[in-house]
């Protein structure tokens, strides 16, 4: 076992048996109400908060926030197991060495003698390892249906994109990507010219699709790239609002044209 400079194996599984036992005591008899009353499907809106929040800590780069979250998370991944364990399905235990013998097996390359040269090696492996262990293949959209429905949209896309093109149902480049992109915008301008609202929509949601390819056959996540968006126009946001204080104008009074001037100073700003 590899364990860090500071966390040495009795410490280890000491801090592991502390919260397995304080999830318990939270359940049982003279514990939490609140605690007591929680089943799988309360605790699942927690999960994805939790995990959300794993994200910005991660995004923020603080160590702390990033420690402190990911107790968080794991703290539902025990309330859940402990669920299991008082129904008499499996325990934390289980969890642990499941996902142990899962990784083991799914790395040949470093617990076996497969040979692999780059990461794309590894994945394609990995793929194939996967659908031996689920057995007869099945239909392959049986696949894209298990990409979670709950996930976030352009996560999702990706993920069904990635899937898809495993078996070949892809784009050869980015440039082709490209040439789809230009079509379905030219689509969503025959519609708006038509007036037709639902087709809009339903052209829109094309484009931003076929968009998630473009970003994948560049190596990049449409998820990541939005949720950067997101965090630079809230930071230039709040710039533009700080630059028109100061300059005595309040947010709710400035024109249009300066809230747009003020923007462009920032977007030149930052280069």
């Amino acid at each position: 076992m590899i364990l860090s400079r500071n966390m040495g194996e009795d410490r280890l599984s000491a801090a592991i048996r502390s919260l397995v036992d304080l999830v318990a005591r939270l359940r049982g008899p003279g514990g939490c109400p609140w605690d007591a009353r929680q089943t799988d499907d309360t605790l699942k809106v927690y999960l994805i908060e939790e995990a959300y929040e794993v994200l910005d800590a991660i995004e923020g780069s603080s160590p702390q926030e990033v420690c402190s979250e990911l107790g968080d998370l794991l703290f539902q991944i025990l309330f859940l197991a402990r669920l299991a364990f008082e129904r008499n399905e499996f325990d934390f235990a289980d969890v642990v060495e499941t996902i142990t013998k899962k990784m083991i097996h799914r790395h040949p390359h470093v617990f076996g003698d497969v040979q692999v040269e780059t990461a794309e090696d590894v994945a394609s492996n990995w793929a194939r390892i996967k659908q031996a262990e689920k057995g007869a293949p099945g239909d392959i959209s049986a696949s894209l249906q298990k990409v979670p429905s709950g996930s976030p949209a352009l996560l999702r896309a990706h993920r069904m994109g990635e899937r898809a093109a495993k078996i070949g149902f892809d784009w050869a480049n980015a440039d082709e990507v490209w040439t789809k992109v230009e079509e379905e915008m030219k689509e969503v301008r025959s519609a708006m010219a038509d007036g037709d609202t639902a087709a809009m929509a339903s052209e829109l949601g094309d484009l931003l699709f076929t968009l998630t390819s473009l970003a994948r056959h560049w190596g990049e996540n449409a998820e990541n790239l939005m949720r950067n968006a997101n965090e630079k126009f809230l930071r230039r946001f709040e710039k533009m609002e700080r630059r028109l204080t100061d300059s005595g104008i309040r947010l709710e009074d400035a024109t249009p044209d300066q809230m747009n001037s003020s923007w462009e100073d920032i977007k030149e700003g930052e280069g």
